[in-house]
């Protein structure tokens, strides 16, 4: 891992949040809501009790006290460390990577191998505030507030650091794409440390001056409940796991938009979506290298479209970003067919998931899509094992949770769907795939579950 980049004169500021007014709703926890004063105030009594330190990991759960762990070492002049999880290994990483790092957390049972901070009563409701008067700080835009470490699916994490500068400008650009706004109230599925987490659901209110919201929803009826107690408009950030999820399930709650990331979103589920909710439920393209790159709807076309002031184009094989808060040009991991002037796009897959078999070049992305689209198959996946068999001819592995389903059955209906070299052999029913916080399947863990069921 690289070491910090340098920090340059600063000749821009930018405020800490975008809520003009003391009693500005910032957020909502456990159903009470708080001001921008009473936040504003939280941020500065934990500001004030940090230790002494240049690198925090924040691993807070709760929304509202990780966006309060986050403000406070802003403001201290700290950078927060968010790899993609808490392991001993990475954590072991994280501590060769910033020898002085500590961590903060709301969870009593984590335990990590790192000097602690405790929020404790700092946080207390009747704790007396700190701050008299209403004064946002000005943050400056080339301070490196954060370092986002990407997955890991594909070999040993890797940092990219943020700067408050291009955290503002990437909100701004998708306020503006999606009408977000300060009577906004924004909800999420997807834990704070991941990239798509952290931008959309706690800088984008931070920036937009929206209230954000302290729980992160799981079950469907948490998110029912938690869409019918808020005023409209509402936006819900989800993936498609969640996503599909909540509408298997019995009930549905109106919402005005939903957001989807971190997976391919199929059309179908989408146009459920928006029938059931009566939503306009968009997709967003980003990674941790760019941040948010593009949106689209799914129900209405298949390009994406790039956030304002962003450009993309290709050399040779390799897709390439740049403008508006992509500061430089940055190679994006995925497969992108340009349309245009660079800022329209078709997007064919993630370049490590290309898999050649027989000549014939498919994604596992498109796979699992085709897998997932099964009437009954509640979650899937395709693996590529690492070691090629005696004859030397790749064969994919499929995993498939489909209560009261056989494989039979399953490999029947994929015969109609792919190309009979993408054929899965074998096929696999599991109780349930090991998923992320996020959504997403680690490689890691899809090859522990291949070699358990080699056992079995």
């Amino acid at each position: 891992m690289s070491s910090l980049p340098r920090r340059a004169s600063a000749s821009l500021l930018y405020p800490l949040i975008g809520h003009r007014r003391a009693e500005s709703i910032a957020a909502s926890r456990r159903g009470v809501a708080i001001t921008a004063a009473r936040f504003l105030a939280d941020v500065e009594r934990v500001a004030a009790a940090l230790p002494a330190a240049n690198h925090v990991l924040n691993s807070c759960g709760d929304r509202y006290l990780f966006a309060v762990a986050l403000c406070a070492a802003i403001c201290r002049g700290q950078t927060t460390l968010l790899p993609p999880t808490t392991t001993p290994n990475v954590v072991k990483a994280m501590l060769a990577f910033a020898p002085d790092v500590y961590y903060i957390t709301d969870d009593p049972d984590t335990a990590l191998a790192l000097p602690r901070f405790e929020l404790g009563a700092l946080l207390q409701e009747n704790a007396a505030p700190a701050r008299h008067g209403f004064e946002v700080p000005q943050i400056a835009a080339d301070q490196v507030v954060a370092c986002v470490f990407t997955s890991g699916s594909t070999g040993e994490p890797q940092p990219h650091f943020k700067t408050w500068g291009s955290l503002v400008v990437d909100m701004r650009g998708e306020a503006k794409r999606l009408a977000v706004g300060a009577s906004h109230t924004i909800f999420g599925t997807v834990p704070p440390q991941h990239m798509y987490g952290f931008e959309s659901t706690v800088m984008l209110p931070l920036v937009t001056g929206a209230t954000l919201t302290g729980e992160r929803l799981y079950f469907p009826a948490d998110i029912e409940a938690a869409i019918e107690a808020a005023a409209p408009p509402r936006i819900l950030f989800t993936t498609p796991f969640h996503l599909r999820a909540w509408m298997e399930s019995e009930g549905a709650g109106h919402i005005e938009t939903m957001v989807s990331a971190t997976a391919p979103l199929s059309v179908g589920l989408a146009r459920q979506a928006e029938e059931r909710t009566g939503a306009q439920v968009y997709e967003i393209y980003g990674c941790t290298e760019a941040g948010q790159v593009a949106t689209r709807r799914p129900t209405e076309s298949v390009e994406w479209h790039a956030l304002d002031g962003l450009r993309l184009w290709n050399e040779g094989e390799q897709a390439m970003c740049s403008g508006a808060h992509v500061e430089s040009p940055t190679p994006l991991q995925d497969v992108i067919e340009v349309r245009g002037d660079g800022t329209r796009f078709l997007l064919h897959g993630r370049s490590s998931d290309m898999v050649n078999i027989a000549g014939k070049r498919n994604s596992l992305g498109y796979l699992n899509h085709q897998l997932t689209a099964i009437p009954g198959v509640v979650d899937g996946a395709f693996f590529l094992p690492d070691d090629a068999p005696g004859d030397g001819v790749t064969r994919l592995t499929a995993f498939a949770v489909a209560p009261g389903l056989d494989a039979r059955s399953i490999l029947a209906e994929l015969r109609q769907r792919v190309d009979p070299a993408f054929m899965p052999r074998p096929l696999l029913l599991v109780d349930s795939l090991p998923r992320a916080l996020s959504g997403k399947l680690p490689r890691e863990a899809l090859r522990a579950l291949a070699a358990s069921a080699r056992k079995r």
